[in-house]
């Protein structure tokens, strides 16, 4: 073999090579747009307990609020 075709046949397989990573990469990306999403994580539920000691402090402040400016007016 010449030394021209031994460049040539490097150059094929190498060609060859990358288009079958490339098919490879794009099978992937089709099956994974394929599968069905994951299920979702079970939520923990709403701590009332929390909840409720927010909206007492709330209810505080709103009423310290009205209290001071009331003595503003």
């Amino acid at each position: 073999m010449e030394l021209k075709e031994k460049q040539m046949a490097a150059a094929l397989a190498a060609v060859a090579a990358y288009m079958q990573m490339e098919e490879e990469s794009y099978h992937q990306q089709v099956a994974a747009i394929m599968a069905p999403p994951p299920a979702p994580a079970p939520c923990e539920p709403p701590n009332l307990w929390g909840q409720s000691g927010r909206q007492s402090m709330m209810q505080l402040r709103s009423l310290m609020q009205l209290k001071t400016f009331a003595r503003i007016r």
